[in-house]
């Protein structure tokens, strides 16, 4: 199944029968990626009476209870209400599910304290205004070892605020990354990186969102996509998520 579209007046075509899906499946146990400490995900099977909900068990079907913690478990899509005060849900706020994307690759620098660290001068030389609405950003090395990695207490690579405010003035709406967060693993609190992406609590972006944790296969290149982003209707600030690339083709 093809579909054609429009983009800053040239013409698109893409396959959705050939998704790319960059999303991490959560499953069960200490092969789940983990982050923040987290409690890994856990299932088990309704118990009521006679009957059991589980068919290893002896019952008619699986009828499990499900344990997660979104921002921790694998990947997710978060809102402002991540940070903010006021309720805000990721069904409220994610209203649009496809978008045209840009996919970067960037190796995190190294700072003097030790962290690693995307700079605003990097993403300048990757990422113009206009470019796309949404950010997939896929950070080297690439090893596959994201998907079950372990990164409680380990002080992964974040993304400088300064870099953040360059891509919300570049009009970016959503972003995706394969890392625990856009923050730093220990602030002391402060999210310079989340307030600067929602602008919270001046002008508040309530449209915009941030999905951690994805996974974007090596196969995959830099450049355009179309993205599907779409999220379970929970009415708190963030959702496990399934972002899926389709690749786009130029029509002439």
């Amino acid at each position: 199944m093809h579909i054609q579209l429009k983009y800053k007046d040239k013409q698109f075509e893409a396959d959705l029968s050939k998704p790319l899906d960059i999303s991490i499946p959560l499953v069960e146990g200490e092969g789940q990626v983990n982050c923040f400490y987290a409690p890994l995900m856990e299932t088990w099977p309704v118990v009521a009476g006679d009957f059991v909900g589980s068919t290893k068990e002896g019952g008619p079907l699986n009828f499990l209870n499900v344990k997660i913690n979104p921002h921790g478990n694998g990947t997710h899509t978060e809102c402002v209400g991540h940070i903010a005060k006021e309720p805000y849900s990721i069904s409220d706020c994610l209203e649009q599910y496809h978008h045209i994307a840009k996919v970067i690759s960037l190796f995190p620098s190294k700072l003097d304290n030790g962290d690693r660290v995307i700079t605003l001068e990097q993403m300048r030389e990757v990422f113009q205004a206009g470019d796309a609405p949404a950010i997939v950003i896929r950070t080297l090395p690439n090893h596959t070892d994201k998907l079950k990695r372990f990164y409680s207490g380990t002080n992964p690579p974040y993304v400088h605020h300064h870099a953040i405010e360059y891509l919300v003035d570049c009009g970016v709406e959503h972003l995706l990354i394969d890392l625990p967060s856009v923050d730093r693993e220990e602030d002391g609190g402060e999210l310079l990186s989340h307030r600067a992406f929602w602008r919270y609590p001046d002008e508040v972006r309530e449209k915009a969102t941030i999905s951690e944790l994805i996974y974007v296969n090596d196969k995959i290149k830099d450049g355009l996509y179309l993205l599907n982003l779409q999220v379970a209707p929970f009415t708190i600030d963030v959702s496990p998520s399934k972002p899926t690339l389709y690749k786009l083709m130029t029509k002439t």
